[in-house]
Parts: C-alpha cells; sequence; structure tokens
C-alpha cells in the first residue's frame, strides 16, 4: 500500500544534502528510569499508528510516496546504548551532534530513537525524525501524547481510564499549545483564522494557492506585496555565522530560566514574553561576536522563523503546515531595552503580513518542481538568512514517558542551504529552555552564545532597575539613563504603555 506525498513534504524531503540533513532533532533528560518495555509499547500503540511512522520513501518519475514496510520491526527505530566516557553533558552534547550529523536510513522508515542509560546518573532520550514526516508542531503534539501527566504507578488500567476521561483527551491539552504557537511571533488571530481557512487547499494542490489567496478580500495587494519582498529581500549582514557549512553539527543548551521572571521584565516593558527573548538571543549573538573581534555596528542577522498554520483541531495530522517569516535580529543595538522595542517594532511589522502563508506556498510549488529548480529557489532563500529560530511553548507542568519524569526537553529544527545554525526556543514546567545546533565550521562552540544568554536577561533587569521607578519606559530614556546622554525634555514618553512597578 503506498500513499502520494503531499507537495511540501516532497519539498523537504528532497531539500536533503550532505551539509544540512533535514532532520528535527530533540532531547528528553528524565529523573528516574525509564521502563524500556512500557516505551516500547507505547511506541508500538501511539506512535506507529500514524502510517508514515511505518512507512518508507519511495521515489519514481511521477514523484514520492509513502510505501508501508511489509515486516516493520521496531528493533530498527527504537536502541538502547551507553555513551563514551562517564556519561556527562558533555558527551551527551557530542553524541547529539554526531547524530545530527548522520542520515537516516532510507530503506526503512525515516525515524529513530537512542534511549541513553549511562547520561549523568540517569537516562536521556535522543530523537531524530525526518522533516518530511511532519513539522515541529505537529511531531511535538504526537510525542506529548506518548506521556502523562503523572507517573504509571496506578494499581490497574481502570485507574489510568479514569484518569484520562477526567483530564480530558490528549488533544484538549495540545489544542492551547498549537494554538499559541500560531502567534507565536506576534501573528494576528485575524490573519492566522484566514490562513487556516485556506491552508489545505494551498498545501496540496498546484496553483491552486493563487486563486485561495485571490478569493479573499483584500488580501491579493498584501500577498503580492509580500511575495515581492521576499523576492527583492538583500542578505544579511556577513559575520562568522554566515558562510558554507561543513556538514558536522555540534549543539549546546543551558539552564532554563523562569518564566515567571520573563513575563515580570514583558510587563514592565510592554513588551510581549516573545520579544523579550528575541532580544535576548540578539543580545547573545552580538556580545558573541564582539568577543570574536567583530565589528557589530549596524549588524543586523536575518532569522527565518517557522509560524504554525495548522488548525489546532487537527493536529494529530502529520505532514508540513507552516510559513516562514524572515527576522531581522537587531543585534547592532547595543541598549538591550532599546533592543527589546527595536524587536516588538518588528514583530508588530510582521502582524499583518502573510509572508508566512507565501512561505507555505513557495515550498509547495517548489515541491512540483523539477529537483534542481528546487533547489536553485531554496538556495536563494537560505542566503538571505544566518539562522532559524523556534519558538514553541511547551507543557506547563512535568510530564513523565514510561514512568520516567522529564526533567528537560528540547527540539532542534532543521537548516537548509547554507543556513549553519539554528536557534531553539522552548518553554516547559515554568522554566525557558535556549539551545543552538551549528555547523562546526561556522561556530565550533555554540556553548559560547548560549552562555551568554542568560547574562543578557540579567542585563535587561538590571537595566530596568537603573531607570526612574513609576514613570513610563522608553528606548530614548533608558539610553539617556544607562549611557548618561542628555535626556530631551520634549521626548514623548506616552508611546510606551509600559509602568515599572
Amino acid at each position: 500500500m503506498r500513499e502520494r506525498m503531499s507537495a511540501v513534504d516532497t519539498a523537504w524531503l528532497r531539500m536533503d544534502s550532505a551539509k544540512n540533513l533535514m532532520m528535527i532533532v530533540g532531547v528528553y533528560e528524565f529523573d528516574g528510569k525509564v521502563d524500556f518495555a512500557s516505551l516500547r509499547d507505547l511506541l508500538a500503540t501511539r506512535l506507529v499508528t500514524h502510517r508514515q511512522f511505518r512507512s518508507r520513501v519511495m521515489r519514481d518519475a511521477t514523484g514520492c510516496y509513502w510505501q508501508e514496510v511489509d515486516k516493520f520491526d521496531l528493533k530498527d527505530h527504537l536502541i538502547r546504548r551507553k555513551l563514551p566516557g562517564r556519561g556527562t553533558v558533555g558527551d551527551l552534547k557530542k553524541f547529539v551532534g554526531e547524530l545530527a550529523s548522520r542520515p537516516l536510513d532510507e530503506s526503512k522508515p525515516l525515524w529513530q530513537m537512542q534511549l541513553v542509560d549511562n547520561y549523568a546518573g540517569g537516562q536521556a532520550l535522543v530523537v531524530r525524525i525526518h522533516h518530511c514526516i511532519a513539522d515541529g508542531i505537529a511531531l511535538i503534539g504526537v510525542l506529548l501524547a506518548l506521556t502523562t501527566e503523572q507517573g504509571d504507578d496506578e494499581p490497574d488500567p481502570g485507574t489510568r481510564r479514569h484518569r484520562a476521561r477526567k483530564n480530558g483527551p490528549w488533544d484538549a491539552r495540545l489544542r492551547p499549545l498549537t494554538s499559541a504557537a500560531v502567534k507565536a511571533i506576534g501573528t494576528t488571530g485575524d490573519v492566522a483564522s484566514k490562513v487556516l481557512r485556506g491552508y489545505g487547499v494551498m498545501l496540496n494542490t498546484q496553483g491552486a494557492f493563487v486563486d485561495a489567496a485571490v478569493g479573499y478580500a483584500g488580501m491579493a495587494a498584501r500577498v503580492a506585496k509580500d511575495a515581492a519582498a521576499i523576492a527583492l529581500m538583500p542578505n544579511d549582514s556577513l559575520t562568522s555565522l554566515k558562510g558554507r557549512p561543513s556538514g558536522v553539527k555540534v549543539v549546546a543548551w543551558n539552564e532554563p530560566i523562569a518564566v515567571d521572571d520573563v513575563k515580570a521584565v514583558g510587563k514592565a516593558l510592554g513588551c510581549s514574553v516573545n520579544d523579550v527573548l528575541l532580544a535576548c538571543v540578539a543580545g547573545a549573538i552580538r556580545s558573541y561576536l564582539i568577543a570574536r573581534g567583530e565589528r557589530v555596528d549596524g549588524c543586523e542577522l536575518r532569522a527565518m522563523v517557522p509560524v504554525n498554520l495548522r488548525d489546532p483541531r487537527h493536529w494529530k495530522d502529520l505532514g508540513n503546515k507552516f510559513g516562514l517569516v524572515p527576522l531581522l535580529l537587531p543585534i547592532g543595538v547595543e541598549n538591550p531595552i532599546a533592543r527589546v522595542f527595536e524587536v516588538r517594532r518588528r514583530m508588530e511589522a510582521l502582524k499583518t503580513g502573510y509572508t508566512a502563508v507565501v512561505s507555505m506556498a513557495l515550498l509547495g510549488a517548489a515541491g512540483f518542481a523539477p529537483h534542481v529548480v528546487q533547489t536553485q529557489a531554496l538556495d536563494f532563500l537560505a542566503r538571505k538568512a544566518s539562522a532559524v529560530m523556534t519558538n514553541v511553548p511547551g507543557p506547563q507542568q512535568p510530564i513523565y514517558l514510561a514512568g520516567a519524569r522529564v526533567t528537560r526537553l528540547m527540539v532542534w529544527v532543521p537548516q537548509s542551504g547554507d543556513i549553519g545554525v539554528g536557534v531553539s526556543i522552548l518553554s516547559y514546567d515554568g522554566g525557558v529552555q535556549f539551545g543552538l545546533i551549528a555547523d562546526q565550521a561556522l561556530c565550533a562552540n555554540p556553548q559560547q552564545i548560549i552562555d551568554r544568554f542568560e547574562p543578557e536577561f540579567e542585563k535587561l533587569v538590571l537595566a530596568l532597575c537603573m531607570l526612574p521607578w513609576g514613570q513610563a519606559v522608553d528606548a530614548e530614556g533608558a539610553h539617556s539613563w544607562l549611557f548618561a546622554q542628555p535626556v530631551h525634555a520634549g521626548r514623548d514618553r506616552s508611546k510606551s504603555s509600559a509602568r515599572m512597578r
């Protein structure tokens, strides 16, 4: 039995290259031991029920297909192993980088999980799934459906069924996650609702995007404008993070920052949590480049940000249903408060646009085009950016997998073309986790960027504390106080609605 692959999924399949593999890589860390037999049963009953997870990829002159494997063997996909050395955090990071550099076997379904038994006195699970199976939001939903909100110590299955009825089905718990992801970079509900009404047609039917877009009154002109903006988009600043990747990946991550602390800073500035986090990312990269002796004045780094276009009611559907929005990070801005406001301004400019859905349509068109045409089109987009960045809201309560509590959850999406840096921001259990995957040729030690993330946040907090309390916060005033420059008496402070408490 076989099923034709959608145009967008085909584009992601054909995007594989020796320097950038189209794999989504995830890491779970556990407190306690994972019951291996229970994990195997969970995969058999909740993951492999999705056709793509038991099907291999087939190609012919007419396109690509999902072909169910006659003798599917879970042993090919769930593997136990031990880290070399003492099983330290550094050993795990090295292992994850090696797996991220190694292609999946196309003779089998394109996913694999490796349970590490000797990590830091506990265990970790490294997950690799090809992007053609699904996008990050869908995969997070599928993987979360393997977990529970409590340990598996109930006396009998009847109790578990009672708890499931009491807590509601997983789709109800995941709906807020996918709904929030639609707005992850400030996409308005109005734009998202219009996009969601037409995404199915646009993803699966060649040429239908234009017809669908024209059918939405008032949208066609803005769609055309955003399409032209993509075509005419200039390259971002040339830094050491931009160049030709080697295909060897390295990863890094930090200790989480409390979500409540980030919310408090955002409230004081009248900005979103996302604005604050992205400004800290820009600050960390800025500090890293300065330490390398690079000039950052006026420097801007473009990150391609995936925006979920999936109907929250259909989170169980796999495949790729998202668009990309190009975000310029203002790494040339020194003032941490001014940097947050500049990020907010750029987010606002993206709110009313349709860049995400235009890019989704371009991916669909690329999936229909000959491989060489697709490569040229996607390489053009990749040359315009230095990084791919995701910001995904995860569960805000502890979750358990096969009896073990998940203490850390991280996911990195792949980079295409010559993009060599992937930034991941994922919130989980009251904390915000910042992770980075990079090509070794462009950033041999991404930990040097990661370690600057929390100091940038602390610098922002300190800057807020230095400003006059009880007054409105604005970028000009912040610069005057922080850098001892004269304050213009006539400046308009009414532009900021934030009030220091």
